[in-house]
């Protein structure tokens, strides 16, 4: 057990004493609280998907699409509190005055991070990476797949499939990225405001060395780049149900292997990943970034 780790039992402990709590009950509430944060943040990935297609669904609607959702996940959430959840992050559809949406929304109450990656262009691999989890189907319940990815190259960097919502399998996936990648200098991690970011344990893995990056809103284009590399693992190579977490960590092997170094990019001028990660220099975007639409589409790509 880490030093650091050590340390907040002991202070936990104490505080506890002071309290009149046991360290026990203290953890099993915290515990509570985490698992309800990231309950609510898949409820929010699959409603995005959802709105994807049909941006005006109602909450009543989208409930209802969301049962089968809901019990596989082993989700209970009341109509009352997923339409709270909705509220929270201004995605109700409103008829009338729209809501204005809050400009921070995290269950934590940790310290709040700034976004560095919000005008942040790389211009050579590990200057950003940015990081996020999902979840893959089995007949077994579902794994939690952490994704490191190389905002410059696109190349997933680092990954791991986990059989629950901890903050481990985020670490495990950290820790190959950065024994994948020694050459680091300047790096910026960016990742939502997920608890599994604020542990002790993913904080003590990023050190002292690695700047620290967080989205401020709930808009999910604050992390483009990694939902969007989400979306085309589960859409294009992890689209079946898998019969167990073992056969599905196979199947995300593959994926990743495939994703680095066979499919080519718009983004990055046709490369793939694994070959712009050796680039430097601008990379040519042969698409149109929409939340950019008004700003210089660029840029040439240098050996």
């Amino acid at each position: 057990m880490s030093e650091v780790v050590q340390s907040e039992k002991r202070c936990v402990g104490r505080l506890c004493m002071l309290l009149g709590r046991t360290s026990q009950g203290y953890y099993k509430g915290r515990k509570g609280r985490e698992r309800d944060a990231l309950c609510g943040e898949l409820i929010m990935q699959e409603v995005l998907l959802v709105r994807e297609r049909q941006r005006r669904l109602g909450g009543r609607k989208l409930y209802y699409l969301l049962e089968g959702f809901l019990k596989e996940h082993q989700i209970e959430i009341g109509r009352d509190a997923f339409f709270d959840l909705l509220r929270e992050y201004g995605l109700l559809v409103r008829t009338r005055r729209a809501r204005k949406p809050r400009t921070t929304f995290s269950y934590w109450r940790g310290k709040k991070y700034p976004n560095l990656a919000k005008d942040m262009v790389p211009t050579r691999a590990n200057q950003l990476w940015v990081s996020d989890i999902t979840y893959i189907r089995t007949r077994k319940g579902c794994g939690y797949l952490s994704l490191i990815t190389d905002a410059y190259s696109r190349k997933i960097v680092g990954f791991h499939l986990s059989g629950d919502l901890g903050a481990g399998g985020c670490a495990r996936a950290l820790r190959m990225a950065l024994n994948n990648n020694p050459e680091r200098e300047g790096l910026v991690h960016h990742s939502d405001r997920g608890v599994q970011y604020y542990s002790a344990l993913y904080m003590h893995v990023l050190g002292e060395d690695i700047r620290i990056s967080m989205t401020e809103n709930s808009d999910p284009l604050e992390n483009a780049i990694a939902e969007r590399v989400n979306g085309i693992l589960k859409q294009e190579y992890l689209e079946k149900k898998y019969k167990n977490i073992f056969e599905a960590g196979r199947a995300v092997q593959e994926a990743v292997d495939l994703y680095n170094n066979e499919r080519p990019h718009s983004s990055i001028a046709y490369l793939t990943p694994a070959e712009a990660h050796d680039r430097t220099g601008d990379l040519k975007r042969l698409w149109k970034n929409y939340a950019q639409y008004n700003k210089a589409e660029a840029f040439q790509v240098t050996a």
